[in-house]
C-alpha cells in the first residue's frame, strides 16, 4: 500500500534491469516531507536510476512509487524541481530569456518571471550574463544556470542529480549554503552525490547505495552514534616522541595509543568518559587540538560494502573514487568548468 501525502516519496519493492544488469534492486525508501536526503554511492551504484524512476523518465519492472501523494511525479510535476544529471540548455538561447520562459513554464508570469531571473543571476555571480548565449558560459556557470531553473517556480520538492559536479571549491560552498537555504524553506529534498563527504556535511539523513542495492538508510546523528569510533584526536603544539606516547597511554580510559602522522590516536575503553580522556590528554601534552574523532561518511560505506562480501578489487576502485572525488574538489576544476 502506498503511504499517505505525509510522505513526499514512496518507493516499494522497485527493481530496474537493463538487460543483464540490474540498476535498482528490490529498493523501498520513505522521504518525509520537509526532509534532506542524500543519496550516496559510487558512479554506477543506482543513484540516478533511482532518481529517474521517481521522476518517471523511466519506469521500474516492478514495485510502485508515489511522489506528492501521487501516483507518478507527472501528477505532481509543476511542485517538483529538478536537476538532472546530464546537463543540458538551449544553447542558442540568452539566459535571461530561458529562465523565463521556464518559469513561465511553471506557472510564474512574464514580468515576475524576469524578475526573479535577474534576483537569481545576481544572488549566484552571474548578474552580467542576463544576455549572454547559454552555449557561452562555462559548464560550471550552466550548472548554475540550470540550478536557478529548477528553483525559481519554489518547488515543493526539489531533486538534484550530482549537484556539485563541474564546481570548484568556491561554488560548492556557494551550492550548498543554496540547498539549505531552500531546506529551511520547507522544502523536501534529494540530492545524489559520488562525493560522499558534501553529503556528510549537508544532509540530515543519508541514504547509501551500493550495486543497485540500498545498505544504509540512517539520519545523520543516528549514524555518527552508531559508528562511533571511540577514538581521541590529539595534535601537540610541538614535536613528540615516545614518551608522549607513554603519558598518553597511562591516561585511565585509554586502552591504547599510537602515533599518527599529525600526533596521537588514543582508543577508549568501553567504560570511558570521553570528556575526562579529553582533559587529561590536555594536562600531559601541550596540545594545538584535543578532540573527539567523528567518523566519516566514506569510512562507513567501506566498512558496509566490506561486510556485504565486497571484493578486495571493489574496495579498492572506491577508494579511488573517494580519492578522486576529494582531489577533484579540493584543487578546483579547470577553467572551463568553475565559473
Amino acid at each position: 500500500m502506498i503511504r499517505p501525502m505525509s510522505d513526499a516519496i514512496v518507493i516499494k519493492g522497485v527493481r530496474k534491469a537493463f538487460g543483464q544488469k540490474v540498476a535498482v534492486d528490490d529498493m523501498d525508501l520513505v522521504v518525509p516531507q520537509g526532509a534532506l536526503y542524500g543519496f550516496i554511492g559510487p558512479n554506477g551504484a543506482g543513484k540516478t536510476t533511482t532518481i529517474r524512476i521517481v521522476m518517471s523518465i523511466i519506469f521500474p519492472d516492478r514495485g510502485e512509487v508515489s511522489v506528492l501523494g501521487k501516483r507518478s511525479a507527472v501528477e505532481s510535476k509543476d511542485r517538483i524541481g529538478y536537476l538532472p544529471e546530464e546537463r543540458g540548455l538551449y544553447r542558442k538561447m540568452r539566459v535571461g530569456p530561458f529562465l523565463a520562459f521556464m518559469a513561465r513554464l511553471k506557472g510564474i508570469d512574464g514580468p515576475a518571471a524576469t524578475r526573479q531571473v535577474k534576483e537569481w543571476l545576481h544572488r549566484v555571480g552571474l548578474a552580467d550574463c542576463f544576455r549572454k548565449r547559454c552555449e557561452e558560459l562555462s559548464k560550471g556557470m550552466q550548472q548554475k544556470v540550470q540550478f536557478i531553473a529548477a528553483v525559481l517556480h519554489k518547488p515543493d520538492l526539489l531533486i538534484l542529480d550530482e549537484p556539485f559536479s563541474g564546481l570548484d571549491p568556491v561554488n560548492r560552498r556557494l551550492l550548498r549554503e543554496l540547498i539549505d537555504e531552500q531546506h529551511r524553506a520547507g522544502r523536501t529534498i534529494i540530492f545524489s552525490t559520488h562525493a560522499m563527504y558534501e553529503a556528510e556535511q549537508l544532509c540530515d539523513h543519508l541514504v547509501m547505495i551500493n550495486r543497485g542495492k540500498k545498505v544504509l538508510d540512517i539520519a545523520m546523528r543516528d549514524l555518527w552514534k552508531r559508528f562511533d569510533p571511540r577514538t581521541v584526536i590529539v595534535e601537540p603544539l610541538e614535536h613528540h616522541d615516545g614518551a608522549s606516547v607513554a603519558a598518553l597511554s597511562g591516561i585511565p580510559g585509554v586502552a591504547g595509543a599510537h602515533e599518527t602522522r599529525t600526533g596521537f590516536d588514543l582508543k577508549l575503553a568501553d567504560d570511558a568518559d570521553p570528556a575526562a580522556v579529553m582533559s587529561s590528554a590536555a594536562a600531559r601534552v601541550r596540545a594545538r587540538r584535543v578532540e573527539l574523532k567523528r567518523v566519516s561518511v566514506e569510512e562507513v560505506f567501506i566498512d558496509l560494502v566490506q561486510q556485504s562480501g565486497g571484493s578486495g578489487e571493489e574496495i579498492a576502485e572506491i577508494r579511488s573514487a573517494i580519492e578522486q572525488a576529494r582531489a577533484e574538489a579540493g584543487a578546483g576544476v579547470s577553467s572551463g568548468e568553475a565559473g
